[in-house]
């Protein structure tokens, strides 16, 4: 399976707390929901599309969570029956039991066990949010496919998805769309170790 990861940003690079005021509030954050207002059919769509992709979900602590509260109770939502029913992984190192069945916990070295995940058949391995798990997979080398989707907006606060000082790694751009709504998204594909360059009086 490819490792593919679909992420909520803001202008400035906001990841947290993307979905409602309340969603995540440690380290004090309090402006959550910021990505909310910028919903669309249009991005209804295109993510379920990205949902028929998936054979398994992997999630960090606080999504999982989040996502075993509500979406069990989601019936009618087009989304319900795959995130309920395909296979779930959740990287913790303090859950002993996960509920939304099927669910395996993923603890101790989570990045050699998603390797090992990746070598099973399949389509995609996905992870919705679950920033700093995504983070600890692309230093690890294991994220294939990333799908960010931008806000058009500067949140000022709150944790980011590319803090400084993480793992350098290189992109390429695959597609790229725009919504009603004000969403830009873009899917990139790994390529490994990025390039660096200078820029002289002639050009590249």
């Amino acid at each position: 399976m490819k490792v593919a990861v679909q992420e909520f940003v803001s202008l400035d690079g906001v990841s947290q707390g993307p979905g409602s005021p309340d969603e995540d509030t440690s380290g004090g954050f309090t402006r959550g929901g910021w990505f909310v207002p910028y919903l669309d059919e249009e991005f209804e769509r295109l993510a379920g599309s990205w949902l028929r992709e998936a054979d398994a979900f992997l999630f960090g602590r606080r999504t999982y969570e989040n996502f075993a509260r509500d979406w069990p109770e989601m019936h009618d939502h087009p989304a319900a029956a795959t995130l309920n029913g395909l296979p779930k992984y959740v990287a913790t190192q303090t859950l002993t039991r996960a509920d939304w069945n099927p669910t395996t916990i993923l603890s101790g070295d989570v990045p050699a066990q998603v390797a090992e995940l990746k070598r099973q058949p399949g389509r995609e391995l996905q992870i919705h949010g679950s920033a700093r798990l995504a983070q600890s997979l692309l230093a690890a080398g294991l994220i294939d496919t990333l799908r960010l989707v931008i806000a058009p907006v500067v949140v000022g606060q709150g944790r980011r998805l590319f803090p400084d000082g993480g793992a350098p790694a290189g992109f390429r751009l695959v597609s790229h769309r725009t919504t009603p709504g004000g969403l830009f998204v873009h899917v990139f594909e790994a390529v490994g170790t990025p390039r660096f360059g200078t820029y002289g009086a002639h050009g590249v």
